[in-house]
């Protein structure tokens, strides 16, 4: 029996991706699997505002550090909900607001740092260990990180692959999602979707014993219900107007297939299990900015899933 740890979307918190980590050995996990958008949205800026004063905003809420104690608890906070920290002055942001292409710049290279300091706390934390993280970055990440991933020891890269979990069970892996009004860095149309799952699932020895680890979940199936936007991009009815946004090229791949096992992210609230065919399908759902890992723990049998729990830590 092998048995697998899975969360996704920890979009850039510190907390959650050290949690992480120590959840293979906390579960009793063989293998660890992240879904995609590992990165975070948004810089924060510390301003200077003289000797040792820093402000900054958070969530509409502005926080003074008057030394250096205070600036680091505060650098913490803002790294622990998935932003970056920037520690500028009032002159840098007087020619930020006058360049936004140097903003994304900055961006950029926070993220990657950041993704390079989580690839050396994998490598340090798990060396010796024999244990490897198998991760597809999804559509909120940029193609950069791929190449630091790439450098890490333990955490493997396999994005359009298909990877021998152990000696029954075969695995494909996505990060890419079906089109989104945000246009971020990994999406596309449906039959370009449907191209890239036929390219790993025409490779499997055994589909029905497959797994797929997918960053979208698949149309219609309860795990990819988000609320409903406008043409200015606001919620319809405050929210509480849902619609489905999953990918129907990945229903039909499993539908047509009938994995054992899906594992799907991105639609934060989509969290629970949903049957198609003989495939169960999870998405445990995220709560990054809260600090709080959302994961699943499933035990693969030979030809079955032996059982299967929605973990909150």
């Amino acid at each position: 029996m092998t048995t697998l740890f899975f969360a996704t979307d920890v979009h850039g918190s510190d907390i959650c991706w050290s949690k992480f980590l120590n959840a293979g050995k906390f579960y009793g996990a063989d293998r660890m699997i992240l879904g995609g958008d590992m990165t975070g949205k948004a810089v924060v800026p510390f301003v200077h505002q003289g000797g040792k004063n820093y402000r900054m905003t958070l969530l509409e809420q502005v926080f003074d550090a008057t030394n250096e104690e205070e600036l680091a608890d505060l650098i913490k906070r803002v790294r622990s909900r998935g932003y970056y920290p920037y520690l500028t002055n009032p002159d840098e942001i007087a020619e930020l607001e006058k360049d936004p292409d140097r903003v994304s710049v900055i961006f950029l290279a926070e993220v990657l740092k950041v993704v390079q300091q989580w690839m050396d706390l994998a490598d340090k934390k798990l060396e010796g260990t024999g244990m490897k993280i198998y991760c597809s970055p999804g559509n909120d990440d940029m193609d950069e990180v791929d190449e630091i991933v790439r450098s890490s020891k333990h955490v493997l890269l396999v994005e359009g692959q298909v990877i021998q979990l152990d000696d029954h069970h075969e695995m494909i892996s996505s990060g890419w999602s079906n089109r989104t009004p945000w246009d971020t860095h990994r999406e596309e149309d449906e039959d370009q979707l449907k191209v890239r799952y036929e390219a790993m699932t025409s490779q499997l020895k055994n589909p029905h014993n497959s797994i797929f680890n997918i960053h979208v979940p698949p149309h219609k199936s309860n795990l990819d219900e988000a609320p409903e936007l406008d043409k200015n991009l606001r919620p319809v009815l405050a929210g509480n107007s849902m619609k489905p946004v999953g990918s129907t090229a990945l229903r039909e791949a499993i539908e047509k297939v009938q994995p054992l096992l899906g594992l799907h992210g991105h639609i934060h609230e989509g969290r629970g299990t949903s049957r198609i065919g003989k495939t169960l399908c999870i998405n445990p759902g995220s709560m990054y900015e809260q600090g709080t890992l959302l994961g699943t723990i499933v035990r693969l049998g030979k030809n079955k899933i032996e059982d299967y729990v929605l973990t909150t830590g």
